[in-house]
Formats: structure tokens, C-alpha cells, sequence
């Protein structure tokens, strides 16, 4: 198994295969960080996520990089069909939800041209070797008129909040994760925004992939951000 280094951040399929590694080895304790980390906050951002795809109930959604089922529990309690989606077998293995999980490359889905209705992904975006093929997907198999919502990690724009959320985010998180689970991956993750565009970038590459109304609202004061979008009628 090979674990990323949190001194080097790899590209390409080296990349793949250590985040794919990575979240096999912290799938058993994966919940539990979360919550303890984000004193429970992600909950309500994962409400927030499914609340904003503005789709009708009985709508079919993708989580896509589902890990553990969180997301497609909400949107199963929203009323919506969901399927889940992720290269990393542990994350399935411990995932809690029913909603049917398919274990695949998230950037090159199992999925025909049109067939969702909508997708979700929660804090996985830095995690794809290449986001501009990730949205290329998203309009692949979203249907026209259809929606989407994006849960990311986000740096506070207040400066005084942006100095704590660093210190938290890059020492008291990796502390954490090396009690309760696996130090190497959780010194990792804070470092891996690293491969996030600027936020300008990103919406523009939505756009560009076959996405209009794309908008972007940051959540807690902006330790994270939801990016919603419409597939282009």
C-alpha cells in the first residue's frame, strides 16, 4: 500500500494511486474524523449541498467519489434516487447507505450521455488527477436542464479567520487524523488544496465544460464552499 507523502503532492497516475490507497487505509475511521474535525459542521453542509440542487423528488442523482455514503443518505432522506460512485474499494466496504455503489473511475463513469438528472461530490474535487476531464463528465451524463452541486474545503476571506483556519486545518487536523486514524494521510489533506484553481478558474471551467447559472457560496464563515451549476439547455 502505498500512502501519499504529505511532502510531495503527486500528479498524474501516481496521484490516483495514492489517494485511491489513501482513502482505502482511512475508510474504517473515516466518519468519525470527519465529525470530530468539523465539529459536526459537515453535516449541515452536506444538507446544504442536497438542498441546493433544486431538482424534483424522485429525481436520479450521482454522488460522485461517494466514500462512505453520507451524501447519498441525504439525498435518499431529500427524496431523491441516488447512486454512489468511487475508485477506492475500502470507502465502499465501509460505506453505511443503501443507494446502489458502484465501484469506478469517477472521470470515466460507467454512465450514458444524459442519463442523471443531477450529481453531487463532497470535498473530492482536490482529490481528481484532472478536474477540467471531471466537469467534461459532469456534462456527459447530466441531462440538459439538469443540476449540480459541488461541496469543497475553502479558505475564510477575513484575514484574522484565514490565520486560525490555517493553523487548525494544517496542525491541529493532522494531529487529530494521527490519533484517531492515519497521520500520514490527514498531514496530506490540508496540503492538497493546494491543487484547487482559484475559484474564478474553476467556475470558468464549468462554464466552458457545458454549465451555466454557476454559482459560488461559501459556507462557515468560508472554510468551505458549495459550487451549484445547471447543465446548459
Amino acid at each position: 500500500m502505498t500512502l501519499i507523502d504529505a511532502d510531495h503532492l503527486p500528479q498524474g497516475q501516481e496521484k490516483a494511486r495514492a489517494v485511491r490507497s489513501m482513502f482505502d487505509a482511512i475508510a474504517p475511521r473515516y466518519d468519525v474524523v470527519n465529525r470530530i474535525m468539523t465539529f459536526r459542521m459537515d453535516v449541515g453542509w452536506r444538507r446544504r449541498t442536497v438542498a441546493r440542487l433544486g431538482l424534483p423528488a424522485g429525481s436520479v442523482v450521482l454522488d460522485l467519489a461517494c466514500g462512505t455514503g453520507d451524501l447519498c443518505r441525504e439525498l435518499d432522506r431529500a427524496g431523491f434516487r441516488p447512486i454512489g460512485i468511487d475508485f477506492a474499494h475500502g470507502m465502499l466496504t465501509a460505506a453505511h447507505t443503501t443507494a446502489p455503489l458502484i465501484e469506478a473511475d469517477t472521470l470515466r463513469l460507467p454512465v450514458a450521455d444524459g442519463a442523471v438528472d443531477g450529481a453531487t461530490c463532497g470535498f473530492a474535487l482536490r482529490n481528481f488527477v484532472d478536474l477540467g476531464q471531471f466537469f467534461s463528465e459532469l456534462a456527459r451524463v447530466v441531462r440538459p436542464g439538469g443540476h449540480i452541486a459541488l461541496l469543497e474545503v475553502a479558505e475564510p476571506t477575513n484575514p484574522v479567520l484565514r490565520i486560525g483556519h490555517a493553523m487548525y486545518f494544517g496542525q491541529v487536523v493532522p494531529l487529530l487524523g494521527g490519533l484517531l486514524s492515519n497521520r500520514s494521510a490527514y498531514r496530506y489533506l490540508p496540503k492538497s488544496v493546494a491543487y484547487l484553481p482559484e475559484p474564478a478558474t474553476m467556475l470558468a471551467m464549468l462554464n466552458d465544460a457545458g454549465f451555466d447559472d454557476v454559482r459560488r457560496e461559501l459556507l462557515s464563515a468560508g472554510i468551505s464552499q458549495l459550487i451549484t451549476a445547471r447543465r446548459h439547455v
